[in-house]
């Protein structure tokens, strides 16, 4: 769209899974909005690009301004979402949201023009950003004056080319807390295994952070060990992460000896790691491995802290296994004071480019020395890997004798 051109409407919607930013960054947006520009319409499409297709959404009142800030305290997104793929036809037409023969982009493109929308702001992670991307593209080819301004929400923080993700510190901070009362299962039996899985398909950020949350609360404790309070059995025993090679032998004979010594063992895990073993095993049985519309195998339906339970339970000496996973507690929280910082910082900078015509997804651009800026659509994509060789998390890593 022309920096010239008046913006009269935007468009909000949020996508994708939760995290603990989407009702943050749907308070900020309104706030910047009044603030710089309080004659602009604003509206909130229901449940995200299901909604846009549907053309359900709701007006952002004077009532609404009033409290936006209230969408700070909040995790969840008052708006909804939703994993739609435009560009998956068939799921699309199978879920109603078009009919046979449409084109989604067309469908999504005509409805915004219906709509009056000058502005839409995506906020989502890679998977609503590179369809946000897909959207845009179809846009400008077909003339379409319209500009498109995502933010970047992903507890992985697993977005090329993004420095952090809105959310991701949160979604750390609240799985160690997760944590903190799952390791007290240990007590509930003798040798005892506990599996903490983790959200993160192809990125153990979040995991190695979770990890590192929970350590830094672990190093603030007194313990008691002659009443059985003993550091060794509150610890971490193991993190393992999609970007490093897992020796299950090799792991299971270090871990047979912590069971011997502290009767428990605690292992933080990744729900991406070791998935390819585990479907290749899983199809090797002739058994169908499930899929989401973006083509993802959806990890509920292969379980990964179970398997790895199973493969260490036995050779480890484990009388009872335990696995819980902190995704849904962690994903749905409230921002904190960390991420309502960088929240701030990315939807303010969100809107005075959209009112500048300028599209793309806002974030700090490793490849541009970190500036925050509105990046370039075609250069943004998931699976963004986490260094295991960081330094942090190689320390973290020795802290609990894990090679």
């Amino acid at each position: 769209m022309a920096a010239d051109k008046p913006v009269r409407r935007v468009a909000l919607l949020t996508a994708g899974g939760l995290a603990p930013c989407l009702s943050s960054a749907v308070g900020g947006l309104i706030q910047r909005y009044t603030e710089v520009a309080p004659d602009v319409e604003i509206i909130g499409y229901l449940n995200g690009y299901h909604g846009l297709l549907s053309g359900r959404y709701v007006d952002v009142t004077p009532e609404v301004r009033a409290k936006a800030g209230l969408l700070h305290k909040f995790g969840g997104s008052p708006i909804g979402n939703s994993r739609v793929k435009l560009t998956n036809t068939a799921d699309l037409v199978k879920r109603g949201l078009i009919a046979d023969g449409q084109n989604a982009l067309q469908v999504a493109a005509e409805r915004l023009v219906a709509d009056g929308v000058d502005v839409l702001h995506t906020i989502g992670g890679d998977d609503t950003n590179t369809t946000a991307a897909d959207l845009a593209a179809y846009l400008h080819e077909h003339d379409y004056d319209l500009t498109v301004v995502g933010l970047p929400k992903t507890i992985d923080n697993d977005v090329v080319p993004i420095k952090q993700s809105l959310g991701a510190w949160t979604a750390a901070e609240q799985g160690a807390i997760f944590a903190r009362n799952i390791v007290a299962e240990h007590s509930s039996n003798p040798r005892m295994l506990i599996v903490h899985e983790v959200m993160g398909r192809n990125c153990g950020w979040l995991t190695a952070a979770t990890a590192l949350a929970y350590r830094d609360w672990f190093k603030q404790q007194e313990w008691n060990p002659g009443i059985g309070l003993s550091a060794g059995r509150w610890d971490i025993d193991a993190v393992y992460v999609p970007e490093a090679p897992i020796d299950l032998d090799a792991e299971a004979e270090r871990l047979k000896a912590v069971m011997d010594r502290e009767d428990c063992v605690n292992i933080f895990l990744s729900e991406g790691a070791g998935v390819p073993a585990i479907v290749a095993e899983m199809e090797a049985r002739g058994e169908e491995v499930g899929r989401d519309p973006f083509g993802h195998v959806k990890l509920d339906t292969i379980n990964p802290g179970a398997w790895f339970a199973k493969q260490f339970a036995e050779r480890i000496g484990a009388e009872k296994t335990m696995v819980q996973k902190s995704g849904y507690f962690s994903r749905s929280a409230a921002a904190n004071d960390r991420d309502l910082a960088l929240i701030k910082q990315c939807t303010d900078y969100a809107v005075d480019a959209a009112l500048r015509g300028e599209s793309g997804v806002v974030g700090h651009d490793e490849e541009r020395g970190d500036e925050l800026r509105a990046i370039e659509f075609p250069r943004i994509a998931g699976g963004k890997e986490f260094d295991a060789k960081t330094e942090w998390f190689v320390a973290l890593k020795a802290e609990i004798g894990q090679s």
